[in-house]
């Protein structure tokens, strides 16, 4: 296979596969998953860890050299350290990492480093007690900063954490995650929130790129760092004499769809070529089917050709997602 083969319409060579193991997790933050029930996908309709394996390895003979396991919480699906540790073995995937919440992390963490992964997205959006109560509907923060604190002991870099921005809600708190540069070398990365599927915030709890970082510089001098290798879509600040980083994520006022390089797997078996809009294409069929390898190249394809040249949600007449981010995988 031509590992050039998975570049877009727009030219845009796509190399990065997000993976949703599972669409179950231990939260319930309230811009993810609706305060009112929502189907769960049945066992048999989640793929099996060899079906995905199957995926990635066609997807790494077309190109594909990096995956990010995701969910739902990954850390919930019986077995995932094993199936870790054969994504970071598969022939042409040379970088490997993990987004959780973290409430799990401290049981997960060595097997996680075993495995091969050394990179890890903790997504933590208060640091306050109540309120990530509120945020998340769990009393869970002490069990995610034991795991933060398990995972730098054991050597993971970058640990990244995702903080969503909701004006109203821990916007009073940036500054204080901005802080924790000076103590940690953690990547705290600011993103603006993105309305998808059924949610109760509405969207004046935006809160967006540029005054972010103008709350983030009262705690001192930010200084720009040129991109580098891991970076993704964030735009990276330091603060002098601090040991980690500041990253600002802004899909909704500085979208980087120009240079998207991702199609996303999610656990029922679509492929998704853009997380901010409802276009899938099913590959679970195929996989449970007939078709053979160069089907499952087929339908690879098929996603890049559908990919959008980007999302429409801040359009004078936006469109929407209809899907909750927990079925798609972030």
């Amino acid at each position: 296979m031509d590992n050039q083969r998975l570049t877009d319409n727009y030219q845009r060579r796509l190399n990065y596969l997000r993976v949703s193991v599972t669409d179950r997790c231990n939260l319930r933050c309230i811009y993810c998953v609706p305060r009112d029930s929502i189907p769960r996908l049945l066992h048999t309709e989640i793929l099996t860890y060899e079906e995905i394996l199957r995926v990635i390895r066609v997807g790494a003979r077309m190109g594909i050299t990096k995956i990010r396991v995701t969910g739902g919480e990954p850390l919930v699906r019986k077995g995932i350290t094993g199936f870790l540790s054969r994504v970071t073995q598969v022939p042409g995937i040379r970088d490997t990492s993990l987004t959780t919440n973290g409430v799990l992390l401290e049981d997960f963490a060595e097997d996680i480093r075993s495995a091969g992964i050394s990179r890890i997205n903790v997504s933590l959006d208060s640091m306050e007690r109540t309120r990530f109560r509120q945020i998340t509907g769990k009393d869970r923060l002490r069990q995610v900063w034991k795991g933060l604190e398990k995972a730098l002991s054991l050597g993971f870099d970058p640990i990244k954490l995702n903080v969503v921005a909701l004006s109203g809600f821990n916007d009073d708190e940036l500054e204080a995650f901005a802080r924790l540069t000076f103590e940690y070398p953690f990547h705290v990365r600011f993103i603006e929130y993105m309305p998808m599927g059924k949610t109760p915030l509405p969207s004046k709890r935006q809160l967006w790129g540029d005054d972010i970082r103008a709350r983030v510089q009262t705690v001192g001098e930010l200084n720009a760092l040129q991109p580098s290798a891991g970076d993704g879509p964030a735009e990276y600040y330091r603060f002098p004499g601090s040991r980690g980083k500041i990253g600002i994520i802004r899909p909704m006022t500085h979208h980087f769809c120009s240079s998207c390089n991702r199609l996303r797997l999610t656990a029922s078996g679509q492929i998704r070529p853009c997380l901010l809009t409802d276009i899938q294409i099913d590959i679970r069929d195929v996989l449970r089917g007939s078709g053979d390898d160069t089907q499952i190249e087929k339908t690879l394809l098929k996603a890049v050709s559908a990919k959008p040249d980007g999302h429409h949600l801040n359009d004078e007449n936006p469109g929407t997602v209809r899907d909750q981010m927990t079925a798609i995988g972030g």
